[in-house]
């Protein structure tokens, strides 16, 4: 699990995701993801499955995963 506090009033948080193969499933996942209240920044690597969401609080594992779900993949849990 990786969470850390980059500047005072952001944290970063790490999550991994299965099934993105490609640009647009990098793009499906920023999007639902960026959709979530405080998220600020989100960038997700399909090669890794590794997707890196900067936020103004920590945010709820289950929020993140119904917006991995919406985009079509699923959330494994923090990397």
């Amino acid at each position: 699990m990786t969470v850390h506090t980059d500047t005072p009033g952001t944290v970063t948080t790490l999550y991994k995701v299965s099934g993105m193969s490609c640009g647009h499933c990098e793009g499906a996942v920023s999007g639902e993801i960026s959709a979530i209240s405080g998220v600020t920044s989100v960038k997700a690597v399909a090669s890794t499955g590794e997707v890196t969401v900067v936020s103004a609080t920590a945010l709820d594992d289950e929020a993140v995963r119904a917006a991995v779900d919406e985009a079509g993949f699923e959330l494994v849990g923090r990397a």
